[in-house]
Parts: C-alpha cells; sequence; structure tokens
C-alpha cells in the first residue's frame, strides 16, 4: 500500500472527510438515491446548518404546498408553464447534490421563458416567486432560455415564507446577450436551497447578479459551463446577513472550451450576534480549455463582534496555455484609517460608518443596470445600517 493509501485509510477510519482530488469529478445525477444522505460532515456541507434544512436533505419534507409566480415580462418574451416531460428541461446541467436532485424530482410543473432569436428586449422583465407560506414545502423549476443574438434583462425576485427547493436554468444562445439579477429577499422564516445552472454558447455573454438578504437559511450554488469558443460570463454578488440568519454562496465555473472568460466578484456584510455567511469559489481550468481569462474576488466586511464569515476561493488549472488567471479573498472589519480620515474632516462617525459601507458596495451597485433593483437595495442596506445603528 502506497504512503498516499495508508494516510487516506487511516483519515477514514478517523471519520475525517476525504474531499474529490479534483472539481472534474464532481458528480451529478437526476436521482436523488444516487446521492448519499449528508450529515455535515461532507466538504459540500460543513458550513451548512443541517437541522436548519427542515428535511430538505434527507427526503423527509414532502411537498405540502406551491410557489405562485407573478410575471411582468416584456411583450417580447415568451413564458410558458410546462410539464415535467418537456425535453427542454435539464438542457443547461444537472443536479449536483441530493437537494437539488430531490427538487428536480420533485416539481409538478416548470416555468420556462423565452427571448427570441435576434429579439431585444424593449424593458427587464420580472418574475415574482412567493414562497408557499409558512410551515409548508414546494420544489420549482425555471427556465431561462436565450436564443441566438437575443438580449434582455431579467429579474428574478423571490418573497414570502416557507421552505423551498428549486434548479433554475439559464440556456444562453451563441451571441446572446442577457443579464439576470436573482433577488432573495425572504420572510424571516424563509429556507430557499437553489442550484442554478448557465450554460453558455458561442460568443454569449451573461452578467448573472446574486443578491440575498432575507430568509433564515439560504444557500444559492451558481454553476457556469460553456458550450462553445467566446462565452464570457460575469457573476457578481451582494449579500447582507443579520443576527441568526445563515447565507451560502457556492459558484462552480467550469473552464472546459478555449477563449472563454469569466470574472466573479461577490461582496457581504454582517451584523449581530450569529450571522455566518459562506462564500466558496471552485473555478476548473480543464487542459482543453486554452486561452482562458478568469479572475475571483470575494470581500466581507464584519460590522459587530458574534458574526461569522467563511471565504474559500479555489483554482483549479489543467494548462499552462492561458490568458490569465487568480483569486482572492478577504475579511475585516471597518477599517479605522478610513473612518479617522473621513471623521478628521468633520464628518460624524455614525454617517462616517454609513461612507464606508456604501463605498464597500458600490463596486457591486454600480454594476447593477437595473434601476428599480439598485435602488431597492441601496435603500436596504440603508435599513441594515438603521438597524445596527451605524
Amino acid at each position: 500500500m502506497s504512503v498516499t493509501e495508508n494516510n487516506v485509510s487511516e483519515a477514514l477510519r478517523e471519520g475525517a472527510v476525504i474531499p474529490a482530488a479534483s472539481r472534474a469529478e464532481r458528480f451529478t445525477s437526476y436521482d436523488v438515491e444516487a446521492f448519499e444522505v449528508p450529515g455535515g460532515r461532507e466538504e459540500n456541507w460543513r458550513f451548512t446548518p443541517m437541522k436548519r434544512l427542515r428535511g430538505l436533505h434527507d427526503g423527509s419534507a414532502s411537498a405540502t404546498g406551491e410557489i405562485t409566480i407573478d410575471v411582468e415580462a416584456a411583450d417580447e418574451l415568451e413564458v410558458e408553464t410546462v410539464g415535467r416531460e418537456d425535453a427542454r428541461l435539464g438542457e443547461a446541467g444537472v443536479p449536483s447534490d441530493r437537494i437539488a436532485a430531490q427538487a428536480y424530482s420533485s416539481f409538478t410543473k416548470a416555468t420556462i421563458v423565452t427571448v427570441p432569436k435576434e429579439t431585444k428586449a424593449s424593458k427587464p422583465s420580472v418574475l415574482r416567486i412567493h414562497g408557499p407560506g409558512e410551515e409548508k414545502v414546494a420544489y420549482g423549476h425555471l427556465q431561462v432560455r436565450a436564443e441566438a443574438f437575443a438580449e434582455a434583462v431579467i429579474v428574478l425576485d423571490h418573497v414570502g415564507s416557507g421552505t423551498y427547493a428549486d434548479n433554475v436554468e439559464f440556456v444562453i444562445g451563441d451571441s446572446a446577450k442577457i443579464t439576470v439579477v436573482s433577488v432573495q429577499d425572504w420572510a424571516d422564516d424563509a429556507v430557499h436551497v437553489s442550484e442554478q445552472h448557465l450554460k453558455l454558447g458561442r460568443d454569449a455573454t451573461l452578467k448573472h447578479i446574486v443578491i440575498t438578504l432575507g430568509g433564515d437559511l439560504v444557500r444559492v450554488s451558481p454553476t457556469a459551463t460553456f458550450a462553445d469558443k467566446g462565452g464570457d460570463v460575469e457573476m457578481l454578488g451582494l449579500y447582507f446577513a443579520d443576527a441568526g440568519q445563515h447565507q451560502e454562496h457556492r459558484l462552480f465555473v467550469d473552464h472546459a472550451v478555449p477563449n472563454c472568460k469569466s470574472n466573479v466578484m461577490y461582496k457581504g456584510a454582517l451584523q449581530g450576534e450569529g450571522a455566518h455567511t459562506v462564500w466558496i469559489g471552485d473555478v476548473l481550468i480543464r487542459a482543453a480549455a486554452e486561452a482562458t481569462d478568469t479572475y475571483e474576488l470575494n470581500r466581507n466586511l464584519v460590522l459587530t463582534p458574534g458574526a461569522r464569515a467563511d471565504s474559500v476561493p479555489n483554482l483549479e488549472i489543467e494548462t499552462g496555455e492561458i490568458e490569465g488567471a487568480g483569486h482572492a479573498s478577504a475579511t475585516g472589519r471597518f477599517d479605522d484609517e478610513q473612518l479617522f480620515y473621513l471623521q478628521s474632516r468633520g464628518i460624524a462617525e455614525e454617517a462616517a460608518r454609513r461612507l464606508v459601507v456604501r463605498g464597500f458596495f458600490h463596486e457591486i451597485l454600480v454594476k447593477i443596470d437595473v434601476p428599480e433593483v439598485r435602488e431597492r437595495l441601496e435603500a436596504a442596506i440603508e435599513a441594515e445600517l438603521e438597524a445596527v445603528g451605524a
């Protein structure tokens, strides 16, 4: 037995978690039973408070309600409600964990939004997803399809109460340009676990923005893949956790074809006892993905004692023929020098703290090109700061 095998055997005897050697080995399946019931020690679940998932992970959470979706779509878009048998479903990706597989096997109807070929939407389209209600459970499926040369902005706005798990697909056709904003503004009791699958065609451009504010536990896992050369994905995120909230964002960018770009930037703030945020950023550049250009960044601002931010960037490269690759992560409290600078110029401490937080988020806010969403987010940040007295 080799030294490596010996070490692994010893670790297994001690109950240690042995992660996959490579993200390329990530297991996917539509079959719930193909996944073991997670216990919380697995790499994919070690940061998640399993008891707060309300049975979504072990099959005990049966559907007892339904979501409702209000649609305010541009006239150019097509919105359909389809059954499970629709051949288009599953095109963007396959579930990579047990909850996603459970959601895929449990939904009864799906919503498909299509941006037709060579169409430019006249206004942003909003799909407002209402939870099933307090103490109720629902599963769902949503797919956004952008055909070749299409352009549109689509907002997914999650509100209400209950427990909800879903898969969301984004199938972006050749040379399409799409902006998607996924807002998690749930009520305080809500639990939401979502796997989002992003598939880009040749020369497609996708700006994918995740905003997480509400809920008891929210876990969003976007995975980006490229079907052909020239794809360009920008994945942005902003989150603000209060006392007791758990917000988890797990990203995976899989570069498997040449000449594609990805840029990831997530920023979060935390305040209050027990506030917990988790950001996992995995980027894989496979051997065939020559001329890849990628970078990922995560920043966290801890506003009060008792809050915790976990940040784990991972970059795996299987070829040396790339344009560029890098990652960065930092977590810290208020910068005393910034506060001193502002106060020395006559700005009161409370106002100075607000300016620091606004400046921290500014880089993300300016990239949200939907005025209504940006204004709503700015107001939400102000409300959070009011609550903590900053």
